[in-house]
């Protein structure tokens, strides 16, 4: 895709690189709210789980209007295809199904730092952990919905709605790890 191996590498990752990069991230914001900043288990958990519910329309977002959004001019369809366009072109492949550590780590940075800004002092210690497992869980089920064949039934319907997302109609079906936004949105497919 590039002509420069830097760029190149830095465009490329393996599917469990950001377990390696963001279970540390989980685990060091864990300790901080529990034994740093005393939030309380049950704090935690609410937070916990409100960081998931909204890493589920952060992807929904994200996909529909920054991955699809298609620019007019030539740098800016350049960095589309960079960032998306080429895995709908090869969606095969697997060293460009989950976030290279070159875009996960600033979006993660950014959403660190916006977050610590809206939220009471020291609950992003419990609120992000959820956010970026959602992140984890959105990044991993992505390659496995590209290379694995499923068995249960949930998991068939995952893989189906973002295949149909690849093969039918890119304009529809941009929740990757659920269709439950593209429902509210408008944006799922008639499936038969």
């Amino acid at each position: 895709m590039f002509k420069n191996d830097l760029l190149e590498a830095l465009s490329k990752v393996h599917y469990l690189v950001p377990l390696y990069i963001f279970v540390p991230v989980i685990l060091a914001s864990t300790y901080m709210a529990l034994f740093k900043s005393n939030l309380g288990l049950i704090t935690y958990i609410e937070f916990f789980f409100v960081g998931l519910a909204v890493w589920t329309f952060t992807e929904y977002i994200m996909h529909r209007f920054v991955f699809h959004y298609v620019p007019k001019n030539k740098l800016g369809l350049r960095l589309h295809f960079i960032f998306h366009g080429v895995h709908h072109d090869y969606p095969s492949d697997a060293k460009r199904l989950v976030l290279p550590p070159s875009v996960s780590i600033p979006l993660a940075t950014g959403f660190y730092f916006l977050f610590d800004a809206i939220l009471p002092p020291n609950y992003v210690f419990a609120f992000f952990p959820g956010f970026i497992l959602g992140y984890l869980f959105y990044d991993i089920s992505h390659y496995a919905i590209h290379h694995f064949n499923f068995k249960g039934n949930i998991w068939k319907k995952i893989k189906q709605h973002h295949m149909l997302h690849h093969y039918q109609d890119p304009d529809k079906g941009y929740g990757v790890t659920s269709p439950f936004w593209d429902k509210i949105f408008r944006s799922d497919f008639v499936k038969k």
